[in-house]
């Protein structure tokens, strides 16, 4: 990746953030704190909300690189729509392309793909919205969790534990465009491995205080506990080595997060890509940034680095 010490070099910087997708207010606050940090470090950068006012901006060559922080999909920037849309203006931006960004969004297809190179990742059953979820059940057994298929940061998501609970769970998940999926729960330690410049950063074993690392232990709860490096030794190395191949499997680039649960037997079992991942003050790449001795405008400024590469290619 290639590397500047002057902030001149990045040109006129829109930090896109907000968008109309589920993930609103997070993108909002995640891209408040990159304006503030990439302004703090001399960059001249300016917050633009959703894809169409940054369009318009562009094409009228008010910028010259984009720091994208929106997240999700549906005007969210985060699977695939936003980057075919730059690339075709020759505009630079920070993280996954085309390819990498959708597949990543796509929880269906980024499973597909990790199983056809033997990595692993639970069972799971897509669902068309109407599809008939107890056949999906009888075919993994409780407990399952059941999730939009192309949402992040926890939307729509539930854990079912019985039956009785399944027809609730696959309706809240049918709020969300697209379709379903009915996964098997992993119960054991979660981890997350964020990936910056084709190299990991610590990862982080979440422990929620709920049973449940969920929304609300996303971005409210101040007793979610973050561990960092989540382990040790060779134990670090094959799960840092994992999650960059099931980065790499999706075709993706620049930076992001891969979350991933440990058995009670020691099995990893990869869950989703981000490619955008948050940016507030609860969230997971700047703790991981921060363990490796790297502050978080530094964190900002070495992610808008993996713009240059977007360019010089």
């Amino acid at each position: 990746m290639k590397h500047v010490d002057d902030a001149r070099a990045f040109g006129r910087v829109a930090v896109v953030m907000g968008g109309t997708s589920a993930e609103r207010a997070v993108s909002l606050d995640s891209g408040r704190n990159v304006l503030e940090a990439l302004r703090a470090r001399g960059v001249d950068a300016h917050g633009i909300d959703g894809i169409p006012a940054l369009l318009d901006a562009v094409r009228a060559g008010h910028f010259a690189r984009v720091f994208n922080i929106l997240h999700g999909q549906h005007g969210g920037g985060e699977d695939g729509v936003l980057q075919g849309a730059l690339d075709s203006l020759h505009v630079p931006y920070t993280g996954s392309g085309v390819l990498g960004a959708a597949l990543s969004m796509d929880k269906i297809r980024s499973k597909w793909i990790w199983q056809a190179l033997a990595l692993p990742t639970p069972a799971f059953v897509p669902l068309r919205k109407g599809s008939d979820a107890h056949a999906a059940l009888r075919k993994l057994g409780l407990p399952v969790i059941v999730k939009p298929a192309c949402e992040g940061s926890s939307v729509g998501v539930s854990r079912v534990l019985a039956e009785s609970d399944l027809d609730a769970a696959a309706a809240l998940a049918a709020h969300y465009p697209g379709d379903l999926m009915v996964e098997q729960m992993v119960e054991g330690a979660e981890y997350t491995v964020a990936v910056l410049d084709d190299h990991t950063l610590p990862s982080i074993r979440i422990v929620p205080k709920g049973q449940f690392y969920d929304y609300h232990a996303k971005y409210v709860a101040a007793d979610t506990q973050y561990l960092c490096p989540g382990l040790q030794g060779d134990d670090e190395t094959a799960l840092g080595a994992l999650a960059l191949d099931a980065f790499r499997a999706l075709g993706c680039s620049g930076w992001g997060r891969v979350d991933v649960m440990r058995t009670a037997s020691g099995e990893f079992q990869l869950l989703e890509v981000n490619t955008a991942p948050g940016m507030t003050s609860h969230s997971l790449v700047p703790k991981a940034a921060a363990a490796a001795g790297m502050d978080f405008e530094t964190l900002c400024w070495r992610i808008l680095e993996t713009s240059l590469d977007r360019e010089a290619a």
